[in-house]
């Protein structure tokens, strides 16, 4: 297999659109959203829990492999997908990210990013040739290209350098890069700046990319004005190529990201959330560790099928919680990643029939909170 991507349908009603993602690995229907496996593993899920509820593309994050277990380990393995056991594709996050959640632990030159090791204090450069270097040999399917993330807000001055020095590195990426069962996505920056965003999707366009994410959102910035970012951003960006919001997965924001023509979203928001004890639910969400569900011997969301919502109550979900039990964080996340599946699958089902913008409203109107 190789790399293509195919618009199959395009909605009448907004930007949507269902396509076709072909890696070489897997064939994926768009829109898609990709669970976040940081470290080569979606916490508290197996692998067959993700192939059971039907993902096909995750994440790997180069920065936290690199560190550990370390990239001569993985290569060794055979990769990334033969380390973790994952038979299916797989996208590598550059460590862009972590330029911007690390920063007090970095220096940003030209050259790249002197990086302080979180772990252990050592210091490592991450230039744009040394992380295609690491992505390459991790060997997922699709790697993305180093940037440069800033928070919210930024100055001006200051986004628009990084942004053009996110174009340099872009280019950099590209010579560097020259593994043939691996592609390389761009990454679109300028804070919240519309002449920025604008003046990054031409040119990161220009280069020929197979594929785009839209990077530097959902970093504290409201989500109106991330959605305004959107509209500037993606009718400058090839129709013919995958789009992707990067670091982006409430079930809100995907409905409004795929509306702006958005076809691939990830986040740790889901896993990260169940952990804590909160489920997302088609009635809103829920914490079960409340006191009010200790007697409550329901499912935890009873319009779903999933395994923790067909064999297990709200009250036994507390119970684990409260008891400190690890399957209560499995339980939970199964059932939020199985959510935002269904989710997805709701969203194609409107772009399919025409009933877009219906079912959006009646699911926000669901799931208020």
């Amino acid at each position: 297999m190789g790399f293509s991507f195919t618009v199959k349908h395009a909605s009448q009603e907004n930007r949507g659109r269902i396509g076709l993602l072909e890696t070489f690995h897997s064939r994926i229907e768009t829109p898609v959203f990709m669970p976040v496996g940081t470290q080569g593993t979606v916490k508290a899920m197996t692998v067959d829990d993700l192939r059971a509820i039907g993902f096909q593309l995750i994440l790997g994050n180069t920065y936290h492999l690199y560190l550990r277990p370390g990239l001569d380990i993985v290569s060794e393995a055979g990769g990334l997908r033969r380390f973790a056991n994952w038979p299916e594709s797989l996208l590598t996050d550059s460590g862009g990210f972590q330029v911007f959640s690390l920063a007090k632990l970095n220096k940003v030159t030209e050259q790249g990013v002197n990086f302080r090791s979180h772990i252990d204090g050592s210091s490592h450069l991450f230039t744009p040739e040394r992380v295609m270097e690491i992505e390459m040999g991790l060997g997922a399917d699709i790697a993305m290209a180093f940037d440069i993330c800033l928070p919210y807000p930024s100055n001006f001055q200051v986004a628009k350098e990084a942004m053009e020095r996110t174009h340099r590195w872009a280019e950099r990426c590209l010579k560097a890069h020259h593994r043939p069962d691996q592609v390389v996505f761009g990454i679109v920056q300028g804070v919240t700046y519309r002449e920025l965003r604008e003046e990054s999707a031409r040119t990161l366009a220009s280069l020929g990319f197979p594929g785009y994410g839209i990077g530097g959102l959902s970093v504290g910035e409201p989500k109106p004005l991330m959605y305004e970012m959107l509209d500037y951003t993606v009718p400058l960006l090839p129709e013919e190529k995958p789009r992707y919001l990067m670091g982006v997965g409430s079930p809100d924001a995907l409905w409004e990201g795929v509306a702006r023509g958005i076809d691939m979203f990830d986040c740790v928001f889901p896993t990260r959330i169940a952990r804590n004890g909160t489920a997302l639910t088609s009635l809103g969400r829920v914490i079960v560790r409340d006191a009010r569900y200790a007697r409550d011997f329901s499912p935890l969301d009873p319009n779903c099928q999933c395994k923790t919502c067909t064999e297990y109550t709200r009250a036994y979900l507390r119970h684990l919680f409260k008891a400190g039990e690890i399957l209560g964080a499995h339980l939970v996340t199964y059932h939020n990643l199985y959510f935002l599946k269904q989710v997805m699958e709701e969203i194609k089902l409107g772009l399919r029939t025409g009933t877009f913008e219906e079912r959006k409203a009646e699911f926000f109107a669901r799931c208020a909170n």
